[in-house]
């Protein structure tokens, strides 16, 4: 690095310390992030140990049933709750829409209910108070309003013209100016980092993960320097330079990310849920009726389990008929549902990759992936919960179809039979294993990564002709 770029920064942080304004702007928004750190790791916790209570609860309370018949308890069935990944609290990403907790039964594959956005007010939607959400899109508007003058003021006043008279070239001042600006923005992002080192330091979270985020805001802040800086050099005043920077904050910060998505559900759109169900319903009947002494499907299973055992009626099993028909019809379901599912995801997937496609666009969704992804709070995640309820729902259900078929008498067992309460304690409890680790992200951590940097590196050819324009003015 050259004295003269040096010394251009250095006059561009003096400049802006005699700004008020901006010095005022810059201590609030580090403020607001690290506040909004704090908020979100006492609410990441808070959360964690309710939904901890919760399940405790609900498995103490599945534990204390009295003596029933197996196929109540499926019925009864057990909540769910999603833990929450410790890199959360700086994103909380899509968890405050798609719901925390499942209800798992018999027969059926249910969805996550009990969101934030359907508890709280539309604020919610407008993004949640997290280090994320302030890094996002308060501090680009910050770096804007703080470099859009760094090169035009020099224009205006006419010490641009001295200072290329002086020798120094159009390259060296965008570089000073560059890095006067660059600093200040990863500046602005100190509390967040630090924070994330803390996790990593203390072990609550993985380093790799915090030392990605922060490349990852680095070069998201420095994109931001850099276009102000270079918006600033092509425009004649300060006030077009102002006015260009905030339209592209808006196109790319707050119109894109909101109008892609729109465009994502328009050109794969999603079933409603009573379209689903009907579909699921219909399906149901067509693979058969466990109920129907007469369909085709359960009479040949009868049939055949007839066979199985060397019996010639169903009296004679010595097993329970009836809970071997729960434990067939259980696993056709299931494979119906898991259809289902899978074509709900393949759907929801097709219209994420539509909108990342346009992180080219907009490094915003870029940097969202990247951070959603990271702190275990993206839609992959969210999915890959519901796969291992249903994982669990499986085995659950089929355990208590199995005490039926071997606990309760396939004859004479009474109008309401009826297993011993210290049952219930066999049955397993779910317990959430985050598969999703770094590595198994780093596709889409490898590519957003690739957006930004790409961002960067286009910003810096594109200084190039810039910079001789700036040379010209020498002239």
């Amino acid at each position: 690095m050259s004295g003269a770029t040096f010394r251009i920064a250095r006059e561009e942080w003096r400049a802006l310390a005699r700004n008020r304004a901006g010095v005022i702007a810059t201590l609030l928004v580090v403020a607001l992030i690290a506040v909004a750190a704090l908020v979100s790791i006492e609410r990441r916790a808070a959360i964690e140990q309710q939904r901890a209570a919760y399940q405790a609860s609900v498995d103490s309370e599945f534990d204390a049933q009295p003596d029933r018949h197996p196929h109540r308890m499926v019925h009864y069935g057990q909540f769910v709750f999603r833990p929450i990944d410790s890199l959360a609290f700086f994103d909380f990403g899509v968890d405050g829409f798609t719901g925390n907790t499942v209800f798992l039964e018999g027969h059926r594959q249910n969805s996550a209910n009990f969101s934030e956005a359907r508890q709280s007010s539309l604020l919610l939607r407008f993004g949640q108070l997290t280090p994320a959400f302030v890094l996002q899109t308060l501090a680009p508007l910050l770096i804007v309003f703080l470099a859009f003058s760094s090169v035009a003021r020099e224009r205006e006043r006419g010490t641009l013209r001295l200072l290329l008279a002086q020798g120094i070239n159009g390259r060296r001042v965008l570089a000073g100016k560059f890095l006067g600006h660059g600093v200040v923005a990863i500046a602005i992002a100190i509390p967040a980092f630090a924070v994330l080192i803390g996790f990593a330091v203390a072990g609550e979270a993985r380093w790799s993960a915090a030392l990605l985020l922060i490349l990852g805001y680095s070069a998201w802040l420095l994109l931001w320097a850099a276009i102000a800086v270079l918006v600033s050099a092509s425009a004649k005043r300060a006030r077009d330079s102002l006015t260009a920077l905030v339209g592209i904050w808006m196109v790319v910060v707050i119109l894109l990310p909101r109008a892609l998505p729109e465009a994502a559900a328009a050109r794969t759109p999603l079933p409603t849920k009573i379209e689903s169900e009907v579909a699921l319903h219909q399906e149901l009947l067509n693979i058969g009726d466990s109920h129907n002494p007469d369909d085709p499907y359960f009479a040949d299973f009868k049939a055949k389990t007839l066979a199985r055992y060397g019996v010639d009626s169903v009296e004679k099993l010595p097993v329970q008929y009836a809970g071997l028909v729960g434990v067939e019809g259980e696993r056709l379901t299931t494979q119906l549902h898991a259809r289902a599912a899978d074509a709900g995801f393949a759907r929801e997937e097709s219209q994420n990759a539509f909108v990342r496609a346009f992180g080219v666009i907009s490094p915003l969704l870029a940097i969202r992936d990247l951070s959603m992804a990271l702190t275990g709070s993206d839609l992959a995640a969210h999915q890959d919960f519901l796969n291992q309820a249903e994982s669990f729902r499986y085995r659950f259900v089929q355990i208590l179809n199995r005490m039926q078929v071997d606990l309760i008498p396939n004859v004479n067992a009474g109008e309401d039979p009826r297993i011993a309460a210290d049952n219930w304690q066999r049955v397993p409890r779910f317990t959430y294993v985050d598969r999703d680790t770094v590595a198994t992200r780093s596709p889409r951590i490898a590519g957003s990564l690739a957006v930004l940097l790409g961002w960067l590196i286009v910003l810096g050819l594109a200084a190039m002709p810039i910079a001789r324009n700036l040379g010209r003015a020498a002239r």
